[in-house]
């Protein structure tokens, strides 16, 4: 299976539990590696036969700046399912990060994979 990777995915949104965080929206860090059969874009050099990366991170992008979840989990769990509902992407990995939420980390987060037909 193939990998197109979106790395570094930079969004500013409500993130957290306490409530300072629910008040002033803070920056997320989204990477995201979807799985697909790239043969037949890359064979016709035509993106209708492929998965159309700037599609995906602007729904990802739109989505962590609009869905104010209380963790890093279900934000992820969200894009996931987001990326698994576009046509061709078979499996996907999303790491959602959030820079500076612990002092001395350059970052903590989860990293989740999920693939089509998963309950």
């Amino acid at each position: 299976m193939d990998k197109i990777l979106i790395k570094d995915l930079t969004a500013r949104g409500i993130i957290g539990v306490n409530d300072w965080e629910r008040q002033n929206p803070q920056e997320i860090r989204i990477n995201i590696t979807l799985f697909a059969d790239t043969r037949r874009a890359a064979e016709h050099d035509d993106i209708a036969y492929g998965v159309n990366y700037r599609t995906v991170a602007k729904k990802a992008l739109a989505h962590a700046e609009s869905a104010q979840r209380l963790t890093v989990e279900a934000l992820a769990a969200d894009i996931a399912r987001l990326c698994l509902e576009i046509e061709g992407v078979q499996k996907v990995q999303v790491r959602v990060e959030k820079p500076g939420a612990v002092r001395f980390a350059g970052s903590v987060g989860v990293e989740i994979e999920r693939a089509k037909g998963e309950v």
